[in-house]
């Protein structure tokens, strides 16, 4: 599907109502779940890796991921002295046309940049790891309107502060800071001023990016704080339900660990699917008709993502496992069932890590040794069918891929790089 016609498309199902309202750009692809809607890519690599378009290490570091809007490339990272977030914009050629600085970075345990924008009209909206949402002009570099949010709601976080990426939809950005005088809320997207706010939960925030989703006619934000999975009304702020029973609370195991929850859902036909690492595991919930509750359908064990997500391709759930923050497996699950298909190892030397998914194939990215594979997304087995290596950048390779016109954007740290795969 060309770029043409996938907006062409975005804009009828705007005018329809449906979920498109939210901007197609963003966090893990159009719509935010994982999926690129490139075609006519590559079936394999030459042993080398695909053909090299750019490559780069001015990005500062960070563990966001590239965003591509048109014929420029924005990415978030921080500035030389590491104490600012800037957000970058490159051309398609990978050389930068401006920097502007934004926010503050996280104080304590990896600080690096983790906020992907989301882009619409012309302005890109970022979250600090302080909590502060900025809305910056694409065309001239400069903030627009910029809400400490972490101060003003008083913000409750895990020890790796605030890692959301922004929903943007109609007129609203929505943010997540939780604590004693709200869950989530809703800013004004031209002007920053609050248009509403959840009751409180009196939890600490996740590391969830929510997702907007869509049933028998209705649309509902779905999220995670740390310790409750939520749908919130759009419009009003409403938290319509939540839900609790899962990870120490469910499993009554006891862990070294806090709750930690950074993995978006997935959607599909009324039903939600979350998992998270440290022995967290997974489950997934059906909504009821009405959007006021939910059940869950079926749990598992085996997939515990850490933090690099996963993707749901032909009725199969396809992502890494946690066995411990270095190493974990290959896993897919069905999703109407939850059975296991498989749980397999990558091998030489890579482990778990970051999933994206297009044209039929999956995009993995170890985060140990950078390993970047092709894989087909069959049931019987992890079929790596191409892989290459990333040895430049610095720190883990925790960013997510992206891919847009048939280019593959990856970045190690401070190291931003483009492979052609068309």
């Amino acid at each position: 599907m060309n770029k043409k016609f996938f907006t062409l498309l975005l804009g009828s199902m705007l005018t329809a109502g449906a979920m498109a309202q939210v901007t197609p750009y963003g966090w893990r692809g159009p719509e935010h779940n994982g999926y690129y809607p490139d075609k006519g890519l590559l079936k394999e690599w030459p042993a080398e890796g695909p053909a090299m378009v750019f490559e780069t290490s001015d990005a500062g570091k960070g563990y966001s991921s590239p965003l591509v809007v048109g014929d420029r490339i924005y990415l978030t990272g921080m500035n030389e002295d590491e104490n600012e977030e800037v957000l970058n914009c490159y051309n398609l050629k990978g050389e930068k046309q401006y920097t502007v600085s934004y926010g503050k970075p996280w104080k304590q345990s990896y600080p690096e940049t983790r906020t992907t924008p989301a882009v619409v009209d012309g302005k890109a909206y970022v979250i600090s790891g302080m909590g502060e949402i900025v809305c910056i002009d694409t065309k001239e570099g400069k903030i627009v309107w910029k809400v400490d949010g972490g101060t003003k709601y008083g913000r409750k976080t895990g020890m790796w502060g605030t890692s959301e990426c922004p929903l943007v939809y109609d007129d609203k950005v929505i943010y997540t800071p939780c604590g004693d005088q709200t869950t989530m809320v809703a800013l004004n997207k031209n002007t920053g001023e609050e248009i509403w706010k959840t009751r409180a939960l009196g939890d600490m925030s996740g590391y969830v990016s929510p997702i907007m989703i869509e049933y028998k006619g209705k649309r509902q934000i779905v999220g995670s704080t740390a310790f409750n999975a939520i749908g919130v009304n759009p419009d009003n702020g409403e938290i319509e339900w939540t839900f609790d029973d899962w990870g120490p609370k469910h499993t009554g195991k006891q862990s070294n660990f806090q709750n930690i929850a950074p993995n978006s859902a997935l959607y599909k036909d009324g039903k939600i699917f979350f998992c998270h690492g440290y022995d967290i595991n997974g489950f997934q919930l059906k909504l009821a008709d009405d959007l006021k509750s939910v059940t869950c359908t079926w749990r598992t064990e085996t997939l515990d993502t850490h933090h690099g997500g996963y993707v749901l391709v032909n009725g199969k759930i396809f992502g890494s496992n946690w066995v411990n923050n270095n190493d974990g497996n290959w896993c897919c699950l069905d999703w109407e069932t939850g059975e296991t298909n498989y749980e397999e190892k990558f091998g030489g030397g890579a482990g778990k890590g970051s999933i994206i998914a297009a044209d039929g194939k999956l995009f993995v990215y170890d985060e140990r040794r950078g390993f970047v594979g092709l894989v087909n997304p069959t049931p019987e087995k992890f079929d790596v069918v191409s892989k290459f290596r990333i040895a430049k950048g610095s720190g883990p390779y925790w960013a997510h891929m992206s891919i847009d016109n048939g280019i593959l954007y990856l970045r190690h740290g401070e190291y931003f790089a483009a492979y052609k795969i068309k």
